[in-house]
């Protein structure tokens, strides 16, 4: 590549250097015999993006301008490339500047999950998305998704998981009360982000995005969001009905971590000798057998 070179050649270049970087076994690429090229070939990449064969070949032959945004996340998901890289390749696409990726939790945090077998801990960021949980957390709340969920490029959302998986719904002995006090925690935790007072990394967005879409998809939720209720949330009581141990009541704390970036710790536990404890242990036993 020239100091000469044109935008579209840039781009090209940079598609064909981060292609050519890639392991296709790391992206559950099946191969067999010699492979001709480094990295990934157009076609298996041009799918793993959903993009057109085509016009990906187009774009690494210099011979395709002004890709959508659409496309250019899609490359960079596909591409598995960091935050600067994909500003830079935002930049070479002649887009807007990209919505930042949405943090996710710290791995010291994963480590501090896991050495609390005996609490159903579960990481939230500050839109409510579940970045983390240890196995407990993930038996009391969501045993019936991917215990890999919150490492997911779309990892499950507290908010909409209540008002949009049967699954969950199921879950709350009075989903109402649980429903309308999800709405309140939303909004209030939302707030500094709103404002500004809070650094997000862009979660302004991310929350427009949350709203408008269970506001289309969930009567309930446009009913209840509508009444803007307010409240922290930051300690009392789920009243469960499990599909493993039956009724389980556990007491949560909310726990705001250091770093003041909106991301909470969600705690549950049961009261001690009770028999939402003995059912709390039977559900830790499982997690461990399984």
């Amino acid at each position: 590549m020239t100091n000469g070179s044109t935008a579209a050649e840039q781009l090209a270049d940079f598609l064909r250097s981060r292609r050519a970087a890639l392991v296709p076994a790391d992206l559950g690429v099946v191969t067999t015999g010699l492979r001709r090229v480094p990295g990934l070939r157009r076609e298996e990449l041009a799918e793993l993006a959903g993009v057109s064969l085509t016009y990906y070949t187009r774009l690494e032959q210099g011979a395709a301008s002004n890709p959508s945004t659409q496309v250019i996340d899609a490359l960079a998901r596909a591409l598995r490339l960091d935050e600067v890289e994909r500003a830079h390749l935002y930049h070479l696409a002649g887009s807007a500047t990209p919505r930042p990726v949405r943090p996710r939790m710290r791995p010291g945090l994963a480590t501090l999950l896991d050495a609390m077998p005996d609490v159903a801990a579960i990481a939230l960021s500050p839109v409510q998305d579940i970045v983390g949980w240890n196995r407990l957390g993930h038996a009391v709340l969501a045993s019936h998704l991917d215990p890999a969920a919150p490492t997911s490029d779309t990892p499950p959302n507290k908010v909409s998981m209540l008002f949009t998986d049967p699954a969950t719904r199921a879950l709350h002995r009075d989903w109402e009360f649980e429903a309308r006090l999800a709405v309140a925690s939303l909004r209030y935790v939302t707030g500094p982000l709103v404002t500004g007072h809070v650094n997000t990394n862009g979660a302004n967005d991310d929350i427009a995005d949350l709203v408008s879409d269970l506001a289309s998809s969930s009567v309930d939720f446009a009913r209840i969001w509508a009444q803007h209720p307010v409240e922290s949330c930051s300690s009392g009581t789920k009243r469960f009905l499990h599909p493993i141990v039956g009724e389980l009541d556990l007491t949560y704390d909310m726990l705001h971590l250091p770093q003041e970036d909106g991301h909470r710790l969600m705690l549950m536990h049961a009261t001690p000798g009770s028999s939402h404890d003995d059912a709390l242990r039977l559900l830790a036993s499982t997690t461990l057998s399984g």
